[in-house]
């Protein structure tokens, strides 16, 4: 499977990593004198050779990979980028039903994965996170760097659909509404609109 189609399709709790070394990798890992714990790629290798590992490997999480393969292999993976594809157009169609801004403004770069929602100056987004947990138990992604506290993040990717991505803007609105945070109503009802025609004529709306 390509490192795009993991990066992109599979949605595993943190813990695991797909590592690739080469022969000039391993060459210069055994000439190092920086002492080091994890990522000894000699040291592993010798410990691979008698079939163990140097630790103790995480068991729940290479089971919840090989369940998330499993998953991708049935559904197919042109569909379920598809299906990632279909989620973020109908998230960011919400985001421009309010009057909000997606944080990337470059059109050619918008993740099919997750969509970054800038809330206007004033308005704090970790104090919008808060509320919408509180109130409608849902948890959104947080904010870094420069951009703290000044956008919030929706994961439409992995073990997600029509309905759950619906429910998660439905929350949003409603958190925008009580948190007195300026936007339009409609959202929703765009992101539905869109996810309807997708659903009529698939290759129609994805060209849109």
């Amino acid at each position: 499977m390509s490192r795009r189609a993991l990066e992109r399709a599979i949605l595993v709790a943190f813990g695991v990593a797909m590592v690739a070394v080469s022969r000039a990798a391993f060459e210069r890992a055994a000439e190092a004198k920086l002492p080091r714990f994890y990522l000894d790629f000699a040291r592993e290798k010798r410990y691979q050779g008698r079939s163990q590992t140097f630790t103790t490997p995480a068991v729940s999480v290479l089971y919840a990979l090989q369940e998330g393969l499993r998953m991708m292999r049935e559904e197919g993976l042109d569909n379920v980028f598809a299906r990632h594809q279909r989620l973020a157009e109908a998230t960011r169609r919400a985001v421009k039903a309010w009057g909000l801004e997606n944080l990337n403004k470059n059109a050619g770069q918008l993740s099919p994965t997750i969509t970054a929602i800038l809330l206007p100056e004033g308005h704090d987004a970790d104090v919008f996170r808060e509320l919408a947990l509180d109130r409608f138990d849902i948890s959104f992604g947080t904010s870094f760097g420069k951009f703290t506290g000044k956008y919030f993040r929706i994961g439409h990717l992995g073990d997600t659909n029509d309905l759950t991505i619906l429910g998660a803007l439905a929350s949003v609105e409603m958190t925008l509404a009580l948190a007195g945070v300026p936007h339009r109503k409609g959202g929703v009802q765009a992101a539905m609109d869109y996810l309807i025609s997708a659903a009529r004529a698939p290759s129609r709306a994805a060209a849109e």
